[in-house]
């Protein structure tokens, strides 16, 4: 995992190694200080001349001097490297999920790749701001000024045998009591995010339904369990402050009763002023030392779980993937459906899809109708391989959908959904996501067939009109019209309409399907939808029920064949059985 994540660091390894190189000399010089300021204390105490004296005070101020500028420079090469990290590791992220199929998508939430995308990458930046500097200066400071307190102080750093065990084993216990409470944070944003996405998403129908003081609540409460979760953790990790207060008083009245009594029964000859002073200065340093490598430990604990999340999400394998010898053409828009049986997860027990066998001719216009649950998505979204086949084979032009090239497969393949998003941005930028390199006379066409041009050429700016995000600012008819015309621009062979019609009045739906029927003669069209008038003149329409085609034929036949068209029809046409 750790190897994995740091190579995300990749461009950024120099100034990486600048950070711990200059931490390793910001370090030694510090540990250096004390012992030269000591030894300046004992000569002033005997006697020095001002030119010495000079010639060392400038020493310490040049070494203060560098020992700054080193600090400084790391901490700009630490936030660089850092920084850089954190952007790498975004957009590994991103560009991974871009590959997952709806499967991978539905497997972690989109709130949960949010929060890992946003709140886990900023843990996992602490984390490796902190081992790249506070982590090697730590150490390193923890060593050194040990070193140098047994070199200056003898038999007095004895102290610290004391105050290092008890330092050491309070932090762990604090540390301990603290973790768990940080561990359950992360489950908890999750659905803070989910609350939020979701009251956004559906903010017309929460006002609609005036459950605002609800959605208040409800946000309330997971804010109020991850500042619980917290609170208790930091009210244990705060014990660390007064661990810190006890073991450095004691050091430094172990120092100066013990080192005082020796300079006086001594007459200063094994220990002088100077010693005392740089032993109190180490004492300072090694239990700031132990303070901050536990709080080190603190947040790497914290960003170890949250490593473990990213990692999750970078090395996911998508449930789809290219063949090794991929086909990159498609002959036609033909379809084939071959005992093609379908569930959403291996763990299901009952099939999305099954038994279904169907053969379309290109060109043709297919119409699929049924109840709500009957599975009509389910089954277009396995002809540009959104979802592969649990078992049997689709087709298209002749060729099983898992044999072609992803992009090949469905750039020739057009789907528009219901709730198909628009992007803020221009109308025209937005057209462009069928076709970037569509001219404005094609972007015309296209809305003109989906009967989009009339209302787009209203607006002040023309389809130069600036959308808002997630197309707020056009109604729902609008904004499936321009993403018909968005889809033709592709030019595909099969254009699939899953419901996209559905907020369209009756007559602009029959201008889009006569325009379909004389402009885009060649390709095929399904057309998923409730309404039998949208229907009604395909070449076949497929009458789905509990996963399974029920029938299929054109209107005549289904009409004599299929009980469930012939009452959908009855109803829609004459208000149903009013005894029912």
């Amino acid at each position: 995992m750790i190897k994995r994540l740091l190579g995300c660091v990749r461009e950024y390894k120099l100034p990486s190694i600048i950070t711990l190189l200059l931490m390793v000399g910001e370090v030694v010089i510090e540990c250096f200080i004390p012992f030269i300021t000591s030894n300046l204390i004992n000569q002033m105490k005997l006697g020095i001349e001002m030119s010495k004296l000079l010639t060392i005070g400038l020493s310490l101020v040049l070494m203060a001097v560098v020992s700054l500028c080193c600090g400084g420079i790391a901490a700009y090469t630490c936030a660089k490297a850092s920084a850089g990290f954190a952007k790498n590791l975004r957009k590994d992220i991103f560009n991974k999920i871009q590959e997952y199929s709806f499967k991978n998508i539905d497997k972690f939430s989109s709130s949960s790749l949010v929060t890992r995308l946003t709140t886990d990458v900023n843990n996992v930046q602490m984390a490796y701001m902190m081992l790249i500097r506070i982590a090697v200066r730590s150490p390193l400071m923890f060593i050194f000024a040990i070193i140098m307190a047994y070199i200056m102080g003898g038999a007095l750093a004895t102290t610290f045998v004391v105050v290092i065990p008890v330092m050491v084993f309070g932090l762990i216990i604090i540390t301990r009591k603290a973790m768990p409470a940080f561990h359950s944070v992360f489950k908890k944003y999750d659905k803070l995010n989910e609350s939020v996405e979701e009251n956004v998403r559906a903010m017309r129908v929460v006002k609609g339904f005036s459950r605002e003081e609800y959605e208040k609540e409800k946000f309330s409460k997971a804010a109020d369990n991850i500042c619980m979760d917290f609170t208790k953790a930091e009210r244990i990790v705060a014990f660390n402050g007064p661990l810190m207060q006890i073991c450095l008083y004691f050091n430094v009245l172990f120092v100066l009763t013990v080192g005082s009594n020796l300079i006086i029964t001594n007459g200063g000859t094994t220990l002088g002023v100077g010693q005392i002073s740089a032993m109190l200065t180490y004492g300072m340093q090694i239990l700031m030392s132990l303070m901050t490598l536990s709080m080190i430990y603190v947040m790497i604990t914290i960003s170890y779980e949250s490593m473990k999340r990213v990692y999750e999400v970078l090395t996911e394998e998508s449930t789809i993937k290219n063949p090794e010898n991929p086909v990159t053409e498609v002959k036609d828009g033909s379809l084939d459906f071959e005992n093609v049986n379908f569930k959403y997860s291996e763990n299901s027990q009952k099939y999305a899809l099954s038994d279904v066998n169907i053969h379309i001719e290109s060109g043709m216009t297919v119409g699929v109708i049924g109840g709500t649950g009957s599975s009509k998505s389910s089954l277009v979204q396995l002809i540009p391989r959104l979802y592969d086949v649990s078992e049997g084979e689709v087709k298209v032009g002749g060729v099983n959908v898992k044999d072609y090239d992803l992009k090949v497969l469905r750039d020739n393949v057009a789907m528009v959904l219901q709730k198909n998003l628009l992007f803020s941005g221009t109308i025209k930028e937005n057209l462009k996501w069928g076709n970037e390199n569509a001219t404005d006379e094609e972007m015309i066409e296209a809305c003109k067939l989906s009967q989009a041009d009339d209302f787009v050429r209203s607006f002040p700016d023309g389809y130069d009109t600036h959308i808002e995000q997630g197309g707020t600012n056009v109604s729902g008819g609008q904004k499936q019209r321009l993403c018909i015309a968005r889809a033709l621009l592709k030019k595909p062979k099969i254009l699939i309409l899953d419901d996209s019609t559905s907020a369209v009045d009756t007559k602009t739906d029959a201008m889009i399907r006569a325009g379909f029927k004389k402009f885009i003669p060649e390709t095929t069209k399904i057309i998923i939808a409730q309404r039998i008038s949208s229907v009604q003149d395909a070449d076949m329409i497929i009458v789905m029920e509990n996963g399974a085609v029920s029938a299929y034929g054109n209107h005549s036949e289904l009409m004599d064949k299929s009980e469930i068209y012939r009452e959908i029809y009855e109803q829609q046409t004459s208000g149903g059985d009013s005894d029912e």
